[in-house]
């Protein structure tokens, strides 16, 4: 008997595994607010430098620009400059003035927005650009605050990964609701654009606490058979979190009610979370059998298999658990996870699929306005695609299986970001096409790590192996806002950057183990047994080949 065994037992597929899955699945819908909400929060109002304190306000607005305001060399008026002086006698020309007028005046001094910005807000009554001026010289702090956010989730994953090997994964995930709930709300009432930051950074630590646990809670309570469909259902709860978001960004316009109604959920979320399981099988490996049989019994009378569940002891646990448990002796850290060839190269693989597919992800997702469309409409393009790139991947995964799907995901995501270069930046239609079957790809290939990842880990260190990748993909993102900085230098590089980078970890991916309908892991001798094993096979079939050969 195994672990599996005992699930069954006690019911593995009942009424408490679909609780248990639906209460984790629930904040996983904000998860996706939290992580997408720069974009509706620090959208870029058309903005000019205001106008100087003699020109009266009773002239109209274009008026006013008119004179205050130069053109640029495109021949549109001009962000971050004024004229000097009101240029009255522009009053006198035509509604707009042309690129040769703007020459004409190339001798009158020019300097910056002395006085502020003026700041069109039709769009959103306000945004963290307009209360705080992040524009012209202060613009990269959009960018920087999004990569705060990510630092945020990249601690996350490496506190947290090894703290909930140590110490469970219930208690961790208490504590992350609890700070996503706090932070979120600080960062709402946050008096300046640093103290924001500092919030938005437990945020994001609080994101990976969350999106760590909650899939080993879930993963460490199902059985093998339905693991793909559930891991699927977990990843359409953040499809539709970007629904949401985009409804809520729509009649919300204000930043700081927006980022408060995203973030009061999680208060609830800390309540109701205290009813949680901790996994029998992760309590069973760190030696703590008592707590490990009462959870079995719960959910064996949740479950209506109440007479099944008293038959359990802990001489019976230990039996089932004999081989995992004599092989548990000792601290585990993340030096594990390099500690024998095979676990080195299926982390490095996997950091490498990690980070790319987290890099180009937020790349595209993170800078909704360059598509030139209204954000509502593209957010939600953007949230909708996920739907049929999930059960595209979901059927590959089921059939062809985990690797060729990673990796194919990766590739085709790739190939379309390069393709999207060759199209003209007047083709908006064409090229927002490309860019969403690109993102629907990385949706894909996210979906499927998930998985992948939580059945390539054996459960001993199975979330120090998550926090490890959740870490590299947290790289991966901190480093995409900034990329697209390089493009005020050469504009086609950041696209070059986000489509190969896909590409070379697709390649990558082909050196991780198939685990299509294989049984979770428990320790890391169960990894190198099974590769081992392999390793045998591959030279009898290869010394038979010779023999017949000869």
């Amino acid at each position: 008997m195994a672990f599996g065994d005992l699930l069954d037992q006690v019911g593995s597929t009942g009424r408490f595994q679909i609780l248990h899955v639906t209460l984790l699945c629930i904040p996983v819908l904000l998860m996706a607010s939290h992580n997408l909400l720069q974009n509706f929060v620090a959208v870029v109002p058309p903005h000019f430098c205001s106008a100087h304190s003699n020109v009266s306000q009773s002239l109209r607005p274009e008026e006013i620009l008119r004179i205050t305001v130069p053109l640029d060399a495109k021949g549109k008026p001009h962000r971050c400059k004024r004229y000097a002086a009101p240029q009255w006698h522009l009053l006198n020309k035509n509604e707009t003035t042309d690129y040769w007028e703007y020459e004409q005046l190339e001798d009158v001094d020019v300097q910056g927005c002395k006085e502020g910005w003026s700041y069109n807000m039709t769009e959103r009554s306000s945004t963290i650009i307009s209360d705080w001026h992040l524009v012209c010289d202060l613009r990269s702090l959009k960018q920087m605050g999004q990569t705060v956010y990510m630092g945020g989730v990249l601690v996350g994953a490496f506190v947290f990964g090894g703290l909930s090997d140590r110490y469970g994964r219930r208690i961790l995930l208490l504590f992350s609701h609890l700070l996503m709930a706090v932070s979120g709300t600080c960062a709402a009432f946050a008096p300046s654009f640093s103290v924001f930051c500092l919030f938005r950074f437990g945020c994001g630590m609080a994101l990976s606490g969350l999106g760590l646990n909650t899939f080993s809670l879930i993963v460490e309570w199902i059985p093998t058979r339905v693991r793909t469909v559930v891991g699927t259902t977990t990843g359409y709860c953040y499809t539709v979190g970007q629904l949401i978001l985009v409804g809520l960004a729509y009649f919300i316009r204000d930043w700081r009610w927006l980022t408060l109604t995203v973030s009061l959920p999680f208060y609830i979320f800390f309540l109701y979370s205290w009813w949680f399981h901790e996994s029998s099988r992760w309590l069973a490996l760190n030696n703590k059998p008592e707590l490990a049989v009462k959870n079995l019994k719960s959910v064996a009378k949740i479950n209506g298999r109440q007479e099944e569940g008293e038959k359990i002891d802990i001489n019976m646990l230990q039996e089932s658990m004999k081989k995992e448990m004599s092989s548990t002796g000792g601290s585990y850290n993340a030096l594990d996870l390099f500690r024998t060839p095979r676990m080195r190269i299926m982390t490095a693989s996997l950091s490498a699929v990690w980070l790319s597919t987290s890099f180009a992800y937020y790349g595209l997702a993170m800078d909704l306005q360059k598509f030139g469309v209204d954000i509502y409409l593209i957010q939600v393009i953007f949230g909708a695609v996920d739907i049929p790139a999930k059960v595209v991947i979901t059927v590959s995964m089921s059939f062809i299986g985990r690797r060729p799907s990673q990796c194919g995901a990766l590739i085709i995501a790739g190939i379309t970001i390069l393709v999207n270069l060759l199209v003209p930046h007047d083709k908006e239609i064409v090229r927002t096409c490309l860019a969403v079957m690109g993102k629907g790809c990385l949706a894909a290939s996210f979906n499927c790590c998930y998985l992948y990842t939580g059945e390539l880990y054996p459960t001993i260190i199975r979330q120090t192996g998550m926090g490890w990748v959740s870490m590299m993909a947290r790289v991966g993102a901190m480093v995409a806002p900034m990329i697209l900085l390089t493009a005020d230098y050469i504009t086609w590089l950041p696209g070059l950057i986000y489509g190969g980078a896909p590409i070379l970890s697709g390649l990558a991916g082909i050196y991780l183990p198939e685990t299509l309908g294989s049984p979770l892991p428990d320790t890391i001798q169960d990894k190198q047994q099974k590769y081992i094993k392999k390793y045998i096979k591959c030279q009898q079939k290869h010394t038979k080949l010779t023999e017949r050969n000869v």
